[in-house]
């Protein structure tokens, strides 16, 4: 059997300029990386007068090692789609250097069902991630170099929020000590590094409404507190010009293809664990604009990056789907019911109807918080049995939703043709009752409330006195109106990776708030979450290779 990769490099592509045809957009918005990527010029927003297309959302069950195919069914609609006669781009998140060398993976699909150039995306691409990175510790620089010269702003290097950070998980650098070696060499004081994905500066630049949005928000950054304890913002330090320099050709979507020359947009990428999960909104708008069909996806399970697509992202854009994929697999669901990785390619009904609750519960989740059509689309594999298929039909045909079998792996766009033929049908349907799972009224804790009873469906929160301090100061500093962007793990619907399934009856800990507020959301950290990993015991990076003509193996 082929490797992604080597499906991927045996797969003939086209030039890029032919795939900017096919979604419509003409040579002089075009700005060619080499023979088959692109950056597309903004001005295409603003000067195209074409009717948006229908928004289509993917999400999926709570993730397990099992794996889901959330990212792959994205591609595979989206091909399914063109197969089907209609006129379909995708637009994705870019993967992280982290998980691409530790063990999640990258971000491009699998089997017949890819964005390429593969080795590209999952590694420097663009280079956007490095453009962020660089604006980042930018920032950090210029914080500590104030304090340096004099320190005009009063700033407290003990009340210091903004970390630098790096695109890779290196679990070395969460906590250090920096500025050592006397006074030439900086204030001595304690710090830490996040990965590029967690930065604030991966979610505005995913937000951002151009480079005036851009600047605005950048400007609006907590970056520390000073002695009497009054914030202290990128603006302050006049860092936001210098900043959206860096970040001026890495705001222009990116440009590639499927495996079957289906156009694809492939922007930004905060994870969806610790940040809000979503490609870039400006990608979004801009394939809306080029297609009369728009798949995206968001990242983990919809009690995380659907959460926040459709409460962040939707809210702050003014976007809405208008209809949602859920993609499960059998292996996957009867792990939720407690069978071993090991034992997942045996028929066990009783496994998978323990499992089945994680996925009625993501699906009532769409159709009953959220008030918008889905379908469960079942990402098949060689190993499930009839009788397996037939109980998952059974139980969401209860819910009144359709499953639908979907092959894109094997099969490319027409293993997704059926999926696309349902998905179709919903958006012709949509009745446009949309609704978010919060409103902005209230405080703060009443909205973390609502989220843990709605959508993870626990019995309540337990906020931590250090974070009610927390939650007290940002009210007082009035961004207590804002909405919430929820850090937790991606294996459960609490905030303990061990709770599988559905669980119920649980409290979610809150140990730390903090404002993203050039983003325009406040983070609740829960749990053990932490906005650097680590790499994993036998690292992916291990097996990755290139030879003395350039060509690379063991990238998945």
């Amino acid at each position: 059997m082929l490797s992604d990769i080597q499906i991927a490099q045996a797969t003939p592509m086209r030039p890029i300029q032919e795939i900017a045809e096919k979604a419509c957009i003409p040579e002089k918005y075009l700005e060619p990386y080499g023979r088959y990527k692109a950056k597309v010029d903004p001005a295409l927003l603003k000067e195209s007068d074409r009717k948006d297309g229908k928004l289509i959302l993917v999400t999926a069950i709570t993730p397990t090692p099992a794996g889901e195919g959330k990212t792959t069914t994205s591609i595979g609609l989206t091909d399914g789609l063109r197969v089907i006669g209609k006129n379909a781009v995708c637009a994705l998140r870019e993967p992280s250097l982290g998980p691409v060398f530790g063990i999640k993976g990258g971000a491009a699909g699998g089997g017949y069902a890819q964005v390429v150039p593969m080795e590209d995306i999952n590694l420097h691409f663009t280079g956007d991630f490095h453009a962020i990175t660089s604006a980042n510790n930018l920032l950090a620089a210029m914080l500590d170099n104030h304090i340096q010269q004099g320190n005009a702003l009063g700033i407290d290097p003990r009340k210091i929020t903004w970390k630098r950070c790096l695109d890779m998980n290196d679990r070395q650098l969460r906590n250090i000590v920096d500025g050592l070696g006397g006074k030439p060499n900086g204030t001595p004081r304690e710090d830490g590094f996040d990965i590029t994905v967690a930065s604030e500066i991966m979610a505005i630049f995913c937000l951002a409404d151009g480079i005036r949005d851009l600047k605005e928000r950048l400007s609006r950054i907590i970056v520390a507190y000073t002695y009497d304890d009054k914030p202290v913002t990128c603006g302050d330090l006049k860092a936001q010009g210098a900043m959206a320099a860096l970040l001026k050709d890495a705001l222009k979507p990116n440009l590639v293809q499927t495996l079957e020359g289906t156009p694809a947009f492939v922007h930004g990428g905060p994870f969806a664990n610790i940040a809000h999960g979503c490609n870039s909104v400006s990608a979004t708008r801009m394939a809306l604009k080029c297609a009369d069909y728009v798949v995206t996806e968001a990242g983990f399970g919809a009690d995380l990056g659907a959460e926040k697509f459709l409460d962040i992202k939707c809210r702050l854009s003014g976007l809405r789907p208008n209809a949602v994929v859920v993609v499960a697999t059998v292996r996957a669901l009867k792990m939720h019911g407690g069978l071993p990785k090991q034992s997942l390619a045996e028929e066990n009904l009783t496994a998978l109807e323990s499992g089945l609750p994680n996925l009625l519960r993501h699906v009532s989740n769409i159709r009953d918080v959220y008030h918008l059509p889905c379908v469960v689309a079942v990402n098949q594999f060689p190993t499930d049995t009839q009788a397996e298929l037939d109980l998952i039909v059974r139980k969401c045909r209860e819910l009144g939703v359709n499953t639908i079998l979907s092959t894109v792996w094997a099969d490319g766009g027409k293993g997704g043709a059926a999926l696309a033929e349902e998905v179709v049908r919903l958006c012709e349907e949509d009745n446009g009752n949309f609704s978010f799972a919060y409103d902005l009224d209230g405080t703060l804790e009443e909205r973390i409330e609502t989220l843990v009873q709605r959508i993870y469906r626990g019995k309540g929160v337990s906020i931590l006195p250090a974070a009610k301090k927390q939650i007290q100061t940002l009210t007082s500093l009035g961004f207590g109106n804002m909405p919430i962007c929820v850090a937790k793990t991606q294996y459960s619907f609490s905030d303990d990776p061990a709770l599988l399934g559905a669980p119920e009856d649980f409290t979610v800990t809150v140990r730390q708030v903090r404002v993203s507020a050039g983003a325009g959301f406040v983070v609740v950290l829960t749990g053990d979450i932490m906005t650097m990993p680590g790499l994993p015991r036998v690292p992916a990076a291990e097996r990755i290779d290139v030879d003395d003509d350039g060509r690379i193996s063991g990238l998945f």
